[in-house]
């Protein structure tokens, strides 16, 4: 390619919406533009390293035995309907009528549509396993969309689905699946983990998020650094920090604690450590005719509530935060002074697994301006009605493992592997005969990688003051050549051409800039684009008989000779 016949249109300025380097990088670069919220034309230099992602998406699932198939951004309502997520999936379902008034929906997923392919597709065992995926466009509503690629509206996505005749099948086409997961991510010269994670509103039992290592990143990850534990902080396990409770010293009292009504504020009143008190969280469910549960959630002050763990707790399914009303109804006294001890109504109460070891704690007191210091369990209050693991971890903590201590980094989740079990194959009927002739439901798995978002990632963990540092799979373009003086020299302009025709004949993706713009402005322009490796052809550098050739993350050039260039070229790229 020449670019002279390109279309390349870099901007000195970014927008002024754009909030984070991808954005910023991706539209100033002249691959992205923004169309409406959320919605962007992806450009020629742009689209073609998303085309260089599915390509490589694309060749691993056809490896692992995965079935190409496309399937439509429209889809009929009747299908979301009988899986019950028309009324489930929110306000980012994008509801839509055509002209006869029937309901329609622009996709978000495709569960619906490919177990209805399922069930009037697969009729016997005999053609299990089976493995349909697509790489496809889709609609989420975003309330807010931002971030450019990385949480827009329209996107392209790759997903899958698995169907088997059981469970041990789902799971080994799970397994395999991951593994090709894992060759992907590692193809595409991300530096990523994968995570053991929530299976949120997809549902299913057994999941795991692939996270492009980033610090701006809006996923928190827990690892352990000396095993292969790692989890979204969503589901990371947090162990009591108290092998077995102590035993009680102190005396309970209450003690004034005017305006103090976070934890912090009483330790620091109190002069103790922030560890020695308890933070209460109150929760509420509402049941049938109008009935509501009362549930206090109680944490070591200086951890933080986990919400989806909290959701999995045996009674909290659909949990709300209580109202200031029917706190001060159940405790007698207004939010931030409430605790387990001597509540005005009986509410459920629910240690965090390192509460319940704890001893002589302070809490609130259940009036205002006083908590009530050496309290224990069962001396002074009744053992909780349940221990459960409520908290997020932190650094520092002991790996649920038992090996270590965990450590957290930031990610961004590019693709997303569940076992769904018969989740939706139950909602849709979708059968098929076994061995002995009768009908059995179809066990499935799902599995996404968002293809326009690991265009996003990439750049969040490769980019520099300069622009764009793309990893040689994904780049635009392999290799530019900048002449300097084209239009100059006939030397520069044969030498130049000469090495252009060599890389392509060896297939590398490069581009000859033969725009005869400054240096200075040319070599700018191609770092801000992210090529990965550059050769400038210079009639001084020709005079000495040598070239230059600068890697994108180095910064000084290498002086190489002509006649070797193409092979210290390819010899660098793959170091790349």
């Amino acid at each position: 390619m020449r670019a002279s016949n390109y279309h390349i249109n870099t901007l000195k300025e970014a927008p002024s919406e754009a909030e984070v380097a991808s954005h910023q990088l991706m539209t100033r670069a002249g691959m992205i533009r923004k169309l409406a919220g959320g919605i962007y034309t992806y450009m020629p230099l742009g689209l073609k390293i998303i085309r260089k992602v599915e390509a490589i998406v694309r060749e691993e699932m056809n490896a692992s035995g995965a079935i190409e198939l496309l399937m439509p951004v429209v889809q009929p309502a009747e299908l979301w309907q009988e899986s019950g997520r028309w009324e489930q999936y929110g306000a980012e379902l994008l509801r839509i009528k055509d002209r006869h008034q029937r309901d329609f929906v622009l996709q978000p997923t495709s569960e619906e549509v490919i177990t209805d392919i399922a069930r009037n597709e697969i009729h016997s065992y005999r053609q299990l396993p089976l493995n349909f995926y697509h790489i496809q466009t889709k609609f989420r509503d975003e309330r807010r969309p931002r971030f450019g690629l990385m949480r827009g509206r329209e996107f392209t996505m790759k997903d899958a689905y698995t169907f088997d005749r059981d469970e041990a099948g789902a799971l080994k086409s799970y397994d395999t699946m991951y593994a090709a997961y894992m060759r992907i991510f590692g193809r595409l010269g991300l530096e990523f983990r994968a995570v053991a994670a929530d299976t949120g509103s997809i549902g299913g039992t057994r999941s795991h998020e692939f996270q492009v290592i980033a610090d701006t990143g809006e996923d928190l990850l827990v690892y352990n650094p000396d095993t292969d534990y790692a989890a979204n902080i969503e589901l990371a396990e947090a162990v009591s920090l108290y092998p077995v409770r102590g035993d009680a010293t102190q005396a309970m009292a209450d003690v004034p604690t005017p305006g103090a009504a976070k934890c912090e504020d009483v330790a620091k009143l109190l002069g103790l450590p922030l560890e020695k008190t308890i933070k209460s969280i109150v929760l509420a469910t509402d049941g049938d005719k109008g009935k509501v549960d009362i549930w206090l959630l109680l944490l070591r002050g200086d951890h933080e509530l986990n919400e989806i763990k909290a959701g999995k707790v045996p009674g909290l399914a659909g949990f709300r935060f209580a109202t200031e009303s029917e706190i001060v109804e159940h405790f007698g006294c207004k939010p931030g002074y409430l605790g387990p001890v001597k509540t005005a109504k009986p509410v459920h109460v629910i240690a965090d697994r390192t509460v319940a070891n704890m001893a002589d704690f302070v809490c609130g007191a259940n009036k205002e301006d006083f908590h009530t210091q050496g309290v224990n369990w069962g001396r002074d209050l009744p053992e909780p009605e349940l221990v459960a693991d409520l908290r997020n971890v932190v650094a520092g903590d002991p790996s649920p493992d038992g090996k270590g201590t965990l450590s957290i980094q930031r990610g961004i989740e590019v693709g997303h592997v569940f076992y769904l079990g018969k989740k939706y194959s139950e909602a849709l009927k979708a059968t098929f005969l076994d061995e002995t002739g009768k009908p059995a439901v179809l066990e499935m798995g799902c599995y996404g990688i968002g293809v326009t978002r690991i265009v996003g990632a990439a750049i969040e963990q490769n980019h520099d003051a300069r622009g764009i540092i793309w990893p040689r799979a994904i780049a635009p373009f392999e290799v530019v050549i900048c002449p300097v003086g084209w239009g100059k020299s006939e030397t520069v302009r044969d030498t130049a051409l000469k090495l252009y025709e060599s890389l392509l004949a060896r297939g590398v993706d490069v581009i000859l800039d033969d725009r005869d713009a400054r240096p200075g402005v040319m070599f700018a322009e191609w770092e801000l684009i992210g090529a990965p490796l550059r050769v400038t052809v210079g009639e001084r550098g020709l005079n000495d008989g040598v070239v230059e050739l600068q890697a994108r993350r180095e910064t000084e050039a290498a002086k190489i000779p002509v006649e070797s260039a193409l092979e210290s070229v390819l010899a660098k790229l793959d170091t790349l």
